[in-house]
């Protein structure tokens, strides 16, 4: 996307697609997370709705409100040290963190035996996890039409618990949010995201090879569904290399269609609170809050601190629309 086509919308524009990504981001989240649900799976076999069964967003919406309040408290000028200092507050008070993700998890470890960024990131078991790309939307939101300075941003913001892939997947997914906010093509949001892939990277060659498996099949989602699992599917799958990666192709098989993005993301398999809340994210953000159906939108509106107690009952709206107030 050339600078002369960067952010071209109105402030009403911006803030509906703010808001559809963050929304979209907990929707994805608390939707992946009831589909791989065992009940829900007997009883429908694939979800394509909210089932009754009460479902919550989880660690993925609750760790990018921390991302949003760290930018929002910082005025959109964060150093490692607002980072710190927000893990500090708000994620090591956390005794079990429950529902927490494992780089999270040790991250907490690592900054209580003294260990800042980047050594609580780098020393970290998980470190290439995608603990930091759940979490990169809002930096996205903030740098729209920018994926430069979103990228930089969720670099800063990932260090704390991530390195390597897990960083480059959390700049992938903060600058294709980007571009998707500022009115990017499917084509171009994806093509920003893989470019945060350096070369001889794991996460490259994954993307490589899903995207292949996708082109080869035409981008029929039956024909490169089970192929496409098969040939990125590794034993942590919470890794970058392979719940990136899938969100991505979800969001290109899908064109971009938010509902369509949910109920594959969600159905995908393997690490789906993740995967759809990245979908939700790129979709939320390509299509505005319009796309999302009301009561899917009253159902994670304002989180349950699940994970993170200052969470509970924070408007996602304001949030969304204060991230924007930072430009």
């Amino acid at each position: 996307m050339s600078s002369s086509e960067k952010m071209t919308f109105d402030r009403k524009e911006y803030r509906s697609r703010a808001a559809g990504c963050l929304i979209g981001l907990a929707v994805g989240d608390a939707f992946g997370d009831a589909a791989r649900d065992p009940e829900n799976q007997f009883l429908y076999g694939i979800t394509m709705d909210w089932p009754e069964k009460p479902t919550f967003s989880t660690d993925d919406t609750e760790f990018a409100l921390l991302s949003a309040e760290i930018l929002i408290n910082s005025n959109g000028k964060p150093t490692p040290d607002h980072v710190l200092s927000a893990w500090k507050e708000h994620v090591l008070v956390e005794d079990e963190l429950k529902r927490g993700g494992a780089s999270e998890r040790e991250a907490a470890r690592n900054i209580r035996r003294g260990l800042t960024a980047p050594d609580s990131g780098k020393f970290n078991a998980y470190s290439q996890s995608d603990g930091a790309a759940m979490r990169a939307a809002p930096m996205g939101i903030m740098a729209a039409g920018d994926p430069e300075l979103a990228a930089e941003l969720a670099q800063m913001n990932a260090e704390i618990s991530n390195a390597d892939d897990g960083i480059w997947g959390a700049q992938a997914v903060a600058a294709a949010v980007a571009v998707s906010i500022a009115g990017g093509s499917v084509d171009e949001i994806i093509a920003e995201g893989r470019k945060w892939a350096p070369s001889g990277s794991w996460f490259k060659y994954s993307f490589d090879t899903a995207f292949n498996i996708l082109e080869e099949f035409d981008y029929s989602i039956e024909q490169s569904w089970m192929p496409l699992h098969k040939a990125i599917r590794c034993e942590y799958k919470a890794s970058v290399p392979e719940a990136v990666v899938s969100a991505f192709a979800v969001f290109k098989l899908t064109a971009g269609d938010f509902k369509q993005g949910m109920i594959h993301a969600g159905n995908f398999g393997r690490d789906t609170d993740t995967i759809g809340a990245i979908v939700g994210a790129l979709a939320g953000a390509y299509n505005g809050i319009d796309a999302i159906p009301d009561t899917w939108i009253q159902n994670v509106r304002k989180p349950h601190g699940t994970c993170l107690q200052f969470t509970k009952d924070k408007d996602l709206f304001q949030i969304a629309y204060k991230l924007t107030e930072l430009r």
